[in-house]
């Protein structure tokens, strides 16, 4: 059995053999481009319609179908903290500004969380001319803790 790690390598060269960009694969699924990467990089989960459009558009074998279909273990990260700079840079991000982000959304909110699951997340390339800026969009249902 194919690994989802094993099919995500396989969809990434099949993708870039293509020369598709996630928003191209995205409009063939019907899905934003952020949520198609994550259902292609392993960590969401395609309908059996949805992996085959992909398959069909990067040419991938059966395993590779039927591993994108699988439930994934989700959680890129093995506790380390990451090396690649884009990504380091978020996590610096919630290491530097994460509790006043969480201070301003208990002030707002009160005590609960920002869903995962109930989640949108968008980005945008906004021209600057002292640069081009990245503008990323976290968009998740509040949910309230309980009292039981």
């Amino acid at each position: 059995m194919l690994t989802r790690d094993a099919a995500t390598e396989l969809v990434l060269v099949a993708k870039a053999a293509k020369g598709l960009s996630f928003a191209q694969i995205a409009e063939r699924i019907g899905y934003h481009e952020v949520w198609t990467a994550t259902a292609l990089m392993g960590q969401a989960t395609l309908s059996a319609a949805e992996a085959q459009a992909v398959g069909d558009l990067l040419d991938l074998a059966p395993d590779v179908v039927t591993a994108l279909q699988r439930i994934p273990a989700r959680g890129a990260y093995d506790g380390r903290v990451p090396v690649d700079p884009l990504l380091y840079r978020f996590f610096e991000i919630i290491q530097v500004f994460g509790p006043a982000i969480k201070g301003v959304i208990e002030e707002k909110f009160g005590d609960g969380i920002m869903s995962a699951i109930d989640f949108e997340l968008d980005i945008e390339r906004r021209p600057d001319p002292r640069g081009d800026r990245v503008v990323v969009t976290l968009n998740g249902k509040f949910l309230p803790y309980r009292t039981w």
